[in-house]
This record gives C-alpha cells, sequence and structure tokens, in this order.
C-alpha cells in the first residue's frame, strides 16, 4: 500500500515539476512575448499528456483499470491543484491575477490534457493486447483450450 502511494506521490511531484519547468521558461526566457509563453505551455501540455500516456500503459498492463485510475485520477487532482495555487506563487505572481476565465481556462487546459494522454495510452496499450483484460481472456482462452474435451457416452 505504501508503494502505491508513494508512485501516485512521484507523479504528481512530476507533473508539477514540469509546470514549474514551464514557467520558469516562461519567466526569464520570453517574459514579455505572449507567442512563445504559448508555444512553452503548448509543449507543457504535450509533455504532461506523455507522462500521463506512459503511465497509463505501463500501469494499465499490471492492474485492472478500476484499480489505476483511482491512482491516475488522485496524482492529476495533486497535481492540478500545486499547479493552479502553487505554481504561480513560485514565479512571482498571483494564482487569480488573470481573472476568472484564466484561473478556469488553465484548469480545463490542464484536464484535457491529462485526459487525452491517458487515453491515448490506454488505447495504444489496448490496441496491441497487452492490457490486464486482454491478457486476462488471452490466459483464460489458453487453459480451455489446453482442457482436454470430456467424452460424452451414450
Amino acid at each position: 500500500m505504501n508503494q502505491r502511494w508513494r508512485a501516485v506521490g512521484v507523479l504528481a511531484a512530476a507533473l508539477f515539476v514540469v509546470n514549474v519547468v514551464a514557467r520558469l521558461v516562461i519567466k526569464f526566457a520570453y517574459p514579455d512575448d505572449d507567442t512563445a509563453a504559448g508555444r512553452v505551455s503548448l509543449a507543457m501540455f504535450l509533455v504532461i499528456g506523455l507522462i500521463l500516456a506512459g503511465t497509463a500503459f505501463r500501469w494499465g498492463g499490471d492492474r485492472p483499470v478500476a484499480h489505476w485510475t483511482g491512482d491516475l485520477v488522485a496524482a492529476v487532482a495533486v497535481a492540478l491543484a500545486l499547479t493552479v495555487f502553487v505554481g504561480p506563487l513560485l514565479v512571482g505572481e498571483n494564482p487569480f491575477e488573470g481573472g476568472a476565465g484564466i484561473f478556469f481556462a488553465q484548469i480545463w487546459l490542464y484536464l484535457a490534457a491529462t485526459a487525452a494522454g491517458v487515453l491515448v495510452g490506454y488505447l495504444i496499450l489496448t490496441a496491441l493486447g497487452r492490457d490486464y483484460r486482454s491478457r486476462q481472456l488471452k490466459r483464460y482462452a489458453e487453459l480451455k483450450a489446453a482442457k482436454p474435451r470430456k467424452v460424452v457416452r451414450r
């Protein structure tokens, strides 16, 4: 159980670090360039999606969907809270500085990137037949094929 929460914490920390790095790059490399800031933000969302795609691919092969989705939701929720409330403070900004529209847009974009990443990772895993359920069905089919048929006498 402790190992499970450690993995969730590491994932949440990794997602938050990606956001902090993107914020620092925007602050120091492109302080007044909105176009470059948008590109860095896009790259951040792509990296977050790739991290979650890899995590869904890895965790989906070992455990049932109901088991690992709760872990992913917990990690994303913690990372999102840190990203929205703590991230701006680390670079000297107010989390609500841009108004409600910017605040909620950031949340929706983050959730869209995470959902897309998880979906892509799990769909690739399922398409390859390496997900937990597919492997269970394959083992079941092999087990049934290995048993000889019972002969019924009349």
